[in-house]
């Protein structure tokens, strides 16, 4: 069995193509990627990634450098479960959460590459395999676009190949919000799935009044009505506000899905692969939550995730945005009518272009 011989991590801040600007987050000019290469004994190498969309990227490259790397050379690169509780243990008491699951998201997305690669199968083949096409959704960060440019926008992504649209909301007057989510279904017509995401906006009281103003435009879910640590509040969004609610891009466990799940506070679980503990736990909340009888989407890194959702019965849709990746990515998430498509090629097929990547090295 091939051990782990090297173990690389990289700190980038990557340019955006236009700034963006959501209601909490203020307005974004770049991103944080942290990169991570894993070689093994037999000179085979697997690729994982994480990012921040603020601060912190710095931080987590060194937590994989410093802490996590130097222990895992060595050791049995196939048995990521076995490591996985290692990253979990070794950063525990410093932080559960946050950056140190951010750390072991990105090299748990390496293991797993280097595993399917190892068996020359694509990585939803080695997670169980279910339909490498799956439906996908454009990703909106347009909260502060003039109403004519976001239809735009839209009519651009459908354009694309894309079937369902999400679109921001959370702006200083709810009116301004049911001016423009009405207008949007206007133009996309009745029957079109169209998603909203408030990005934790909202008091309780507030998201479940927005709910309802919204009602009548008919979304398929309205996304992190309000802050993650407030399980009951979401609880209380679920059964007042009348439709439903997507949440867990911030959840950063499989305890604190389940802590959602029971407490019936989301109708959609959304963990994202590079915080909330990498493949390996991302596949744990998606079969978590099969046996809840939810359906599982997902947030960011949609070039790994599609493989994650291509593998199980119960998942959703794909979120794709990529903050501007697809200048350094190879292969670009293919979309065919509406669906994302898992590609053949072996590992999650993931291929940056390392030399563009460099000038942006920290």
């Amino acid at each position: 069995m091939s051990t782990i011989a090297t173990v690389r991590a990289d700190y980038h801040r990557v340019p955006l193509p236009v700034a963006l600007a959501d209601s909490t987050h203020g307005e974004m000019t770049c991103f944080e990627l942290v990169t991570v290469r894993i070689s093994d004994s037999d000179g085979a190498e697997g690729v994982g990634y994480t990012y921040t969309v603020g601060a912190g990227g710095g931080a987590i490259q060194h937590m994989i450098a410093r802490d996590l790397g130097p222990r895992l050379i060595g050791q049995a690169a196939a048995k990521t479960e076995a490591l996985w509780q290692q990253m979990w243990w070794i950063l525990h008491y410093g932080g559960r959460g946050g950056q140190a699951t951010s750390a072991i998201s990105a090299v748990d997305i390496a293991l797993w590459d280097l595993k399917a690669r190892k068996a020359n199968q694509p990585l939803y083949v080695s997670l169980g395999g279910f339909d490498p096409r799956v439906p996908c959704y454009a990703g909106g960060i347009d909260l502060h676009l003039p109403q004519d440019e976001l239809l735009s926008q839209t009519d651009r992504n459908i354009d694309k190949g894309f079937r369902a649209i999400k679109m921001k909301v959370g702006r200083p007057r709810l009116s301004e919000d049911v001016q423009r989510v009405t207008a949007m279904r206007a133009h996309l017509g009745d029957d079109f799935p169209l998603m909203i995401d408030a990005n934790m906006r909202w008091s309780v009281d507030q998201a479940i009044a927005a709910a309802r103003a919204l009602r009548e435009c008919n979304v398929a879910w309205l996304e992190e009505p309000t802050i993650p640590d407030d399980v009951h509040g979401h609880a209380r969004i679920v059964r007042e506000s009348g439709v439903p609610i997507a949440a867990g891009e911030n959840l950063h466990s499989l305890h604190e899905f389940a802590q959602y799940m029971r407490a019936e506070a989301v109708t959609y679980p959304e963990p994202d692969v590079t915080n909330c503990g990498g493949v390996t736990v991302f596949m744990k909340i998606a079969h978590l939550a099969e046996s809840f009888n939810l359906p599982v989407t997902s947030h960011g890194a949609h070039d790994v995730t599609v493989h994650l959702l291509a593998a199980v019965s119960n998942r959703s849709y794909l979120e794709a945005h990529g903050f501007g990746l697809d200048r350094y990515l190879a292969y670009p998430l293919d979309i065919v009518d509406g669906n994302a498509i898992a590609a053949e090629r072996p590992g999650h097929g993931v291929e940056f272009d390392w030399d563009a990547l460099a000038a942006l090295r920290v």
